[in-house]
């Protein structure tokens, strides 16, 4: 499963069909694709997640009591979103901000089909 996080903060005031609009006309992409899309607040106190699940649109909205997530930053000039993994996904929700760590193919152990 794809998941973008939004490069430019947004007004979270917005629920599905708003965010399902700033999919199509900013980051230029399709909410019904089921990826899941992040957005930030301008404090980075506050998340909400829009993604399709061939039913309609789910919404999941986060509000950190104490601090702020750790919101990933665009490489490209101009980008609009920033493909993230699950597990980056899941670091930051967690409010834990990793170095960028370069991962390592893992060997098979012996004796195990591949």
């Amino acid at each position: 499963m794809a998941i973008y996080v939004a490069t430019e903060r947004r007004d979270l005031r917005c629920s599905f069909d708003g965010l399902a609009g700033v999919v199509r006309e900013v980051l230029r992409d399709d909410p019904l694709s089921g990826a899941l899309f992040m957005f930030f607040n301008k404090s980075a106190d506050r998340v909400k997640i829009l993604w399709w699940d061939r039913t309609g649109f789910c919404l999941l909205y986060k509000r950190l009591e104490r601090g702020t997530f750790r919101v990933p930053q665009g490489l490209e000039p101009g980008a609009t979103s920033i493909p993230i993994e699950a597990a980056e996904m899941a670091r930051i929700l967690e409010g834990i901000q990793l170095p960028k760590a370069k991962q390592r193919a893992r060997a098979l152990a012996a004796g195990s089909a591949g």
